[in-house]
């Protein structure tokens, strides 16, 4: 096992054992079993568990092996290394990405994508079908000084908790 594999391998488990992880892959490599309409996705998402039924999750020198729900049908899937390219926790909130292992549409598909949902505007590429040099705007930001002599601003005051009515239900 390589090394970039074994690093894969050990930040699936460990986000697996603290819950619910999401694994990105290429379905279309060779060695994945999918259903058959996530044959051609460049970008599937699974969401692994421990606690899933049946509970037949294995992680292995291969990849991952398991059985999910597909619109309420139970289908074993199989994913090898080589075809997972990120790893999400749903727990930690941490993800893990492996560029190496992308598939090309996805990385030269990233501008357009963020054009398309208005992230980014203008035109991604000049006339002659050169690309444009990225550009940042720099600014100075001036701060005001307080002299030493100027006394402090007051703390405010924390916001104070509604209080209790006085009235009382008696029964």
């Amino acid at each position: 096992m390589d090394k970039r594999t074994d690093e894969k391998k050990t930040r699936l488990l460990g986000s697996l054992e603290q819950g619910l992880t999401m694994i990105h892959l290429d379905a279309r490599r060779p060695g994945v079993l999918v259903p058959e309409h996530l044959k051609h996705e460049p970008h599937l998402l699974l969401n692994l568990s421990y606690r899933f039924e049946p509970p037949d999750l294995a992680v292995g020198e291969w990849g991952v092996r398991c059985t999910l729900t597909f619109g309420g049908k139970r289908f074993t899937i199989a994913v090898p290394w080589s075809a997972l390219y990120a790893i999400s926790s749903h727990h930690s909130k941490e993800f893990w990405m492996y560029p190496d292992d992308m598939p090309r549409e996805l990385l030269e598909a990233t501008p357009e994508r963020l054009q398309q949902s208005g992230e980014i505007a203008g035109p991604l590429s000049h006339v002659d079908g050169s690309k444009p040099e990225a550009r940042s705007v720099l600014r100075e930001v001036v701060m005001e000084r307080r002299s030493d002599d100027d006394p402090p601003e007051p703390p405010k005051d924390p916001p104070q908790p509604p209080r209790r009515g006085h009235l009382r239900l008696v029964k």
